[in-house]
């Protein structure tokens, strides 16, 4: 097949249509394609087996200057191939099996993460549970129109993993709670406007820009930004953008801070209930039926494990998850077996019969040890998850964030001078501005993200004598 990096690509294999991973050359880049397209470009064994010893190679190698990842067809990856994970858990014969797919693919997530050089991941198209864990650590993710992204595992009786608990858990407010307890999905610039991408590029302008990534004679990271940059589409005045801002935010937040699932459904029926925005009570609404219709299980572990992710680096966090993946595929739950079943299987409409079926039912103290504390490296009941050699343990990870819109914690440091650079304790909108500008080289999409920000969380400070109005962050 024909290469987006160069003119004449030099595949790895000889049948690059029957390959489910082809890994092209061009210059200073390394490009490996998923290339399962009737599947979604879901991860499998195989392709497991053929990217780890690639990526580790590339990953030493001096000529090797770049790393994309891109999928063929309407999916850069749309998850694992949790069928076969089911069906091999099944069996005390074969369980070892599926454990070890999480084992490789969750190291796989870890070695792309923390890869020494640059890494640009394209997601143009569905990028869903194991997709997101191969591209959202990477340090130049991409979205098009044609980006769909969600972590939707509590729809099958499993739970947001591939490093899920420490991504999530990081994003602005309760957006990754939201996201992981819910299984919704965001589309096109919202996956950049949530930090989940780091820049927004047409579909159509990908190829260009992969042949300019491999023109590159001393590339850095940099200059990567910068002919990101120049390719980026700016947000046209019909676009879609991300519905969760505003009212419905403040709501998402406060509902989806609580630490317990009750808390959260308990919030949320108030907010039905009596919010005097009709929208945030439409939101609320659905928001209800969306978790009702999960895993009650699924829903308890993914909250605990999105609350300790916090805390944790990417490696903790990781071994967390495959310390609870262990779980589900030891029986732990029937859930997992009955919602691929359902699901994915034999695709029916109704809620799955999920047991226990109601969240009362399921005890919090239980599901911490079973899920958290019975499978562990420490007790050999688990897998440990275990770096290559040439990665230190200790290495810091390039920051997943550098190049994306700025956090709500980083705006917030501004306004309240905790930021290195921000030389006040007090600070106007427009000032405000023109650091992020500087400090973001006139990024496509700053000023938008942080007027919508100091909406919701300024209020505004009269000086009279200075005529100047200064931000004031509401705690």
């Amino acid at each position: 097949m024909s290469s987006s990096a160069t003119a004449s690509p030099k595949p790895r294999v000889d049948a690059p249509d029957q390959d489910p991973v082809i890994f092209e050359s061009g210059g200073p880049t390394r490009t490996y394609v998923l290339n399962r397209p009737e599947k979604l470009n879901a991860l499998n064994e195989p392709m497991l087996n053929l990217l780890r010893p690639q990526i580790e190679e590339w990953s030493q190698s001096e000529l090797a200057k770049i790393i994309v990842g891109r999928g063929v067809g309407r999916a850069f990856c749309a998850g694992g191939d949790v069928q076969s994970v089911v069906e091999y858990a099944s069996k005390p014969e074969t369980r070892p099996k599926a454990i070890d797919f999480f084992h490789r693919e969750f190291e796989m997530d870890y070695i792309l993460a923390a890869v020494p050089k640059p890494y640009v991941c394209v997601m143009d198209g569905i990028t869903m549970g194991g997709g997101v864990g191969l591209a959202v650590n990477a340090q130049f993710r991409i979205a098009t129109e044609k980006t769909v992204f969600a972590m939707p595992e509590t729809k099958i009786g499993y739970s947001p993993d591939v490093g899920a608990s420490y991504f999530l858990s990081r994003v602005d407010g309760e957006i990754g709670t939201y996201l992981g307890l819910t299984g919704a999905t965001i589309s096109g610039r919202a996956v950049f406007e949530h930090g989940f991408a780091t820049h927004y590029i047409e579909s159509r302008r990908i190829p260009a820009l992969l042949e300019r990534l491999a023109a590159l004679e001393s590339p850095t990271y940099v200059k990567i930004n910068e002919l990101l940059e120049e390719a980026r589409s700016e947000c046209e005045p019909d676009e879609p953008t991300t519905a969760i801002v505003g009212a419905k935010r403040e709501a998402l937040d406060s509902a989806f801070g609580h630490n317990t699932v009750e808390k959260i459904v308990a919030a949320l029926t108030e907010q039905a209930e009596s919010h005097k925005d009709e929208g945030v009570r439409q939101w609320a609404s659905r928001t209800l039926i969306e978790l009702g219709d999960r895993s009650p299980t699924s829903l308890k572990v993914a909250l605990a494990a999105i609350r300790r992710g916090k805390q944790m680096t990417l490696l903790d966090a990781l071994q967390m998850e495959m310390n609870v993946a262990t779980a589900f595929c030891s029986g732990a739950t029937p859930d997992f077996k009955t919602g691929v079943t359902a699901v994915l299987v034999e695709k029916i409409k109704e809620r799955p019969n999920w047991s226990p079926a109601r969240l009362e039912d399921v005890n919090d103290s239980e599901i911490l040890k079973t899920f958290f504390s019975t499978y562990t490296p420490e007790k050999g009941t688990a897998p440990r998850i275990t770096p290559p050699p040439y990665l230190d343990q200790a290495v810091r990870l390039i920051d997943p964030m550098q190049f994306a819109l700025p956090t709500e914690a980083e705006i917030r440091s501004m306004v309240d001078g905790s930021h290195s650079a921000s030389g006040a304790t007090e600070i106007t909108l427009d000032e405000l501005l023109a650091k992020f500008d500087a400090l973001r080289k006139g990024k496509a999409g700053v000023r938008e993200k942080i007027v919508e920000v100091v909406r919701r969380r300024c209020a505004f400070e009269e000086d009279k004598h200075l005529d100047k109005q200064w931000l004031k962050w509401k705690h």
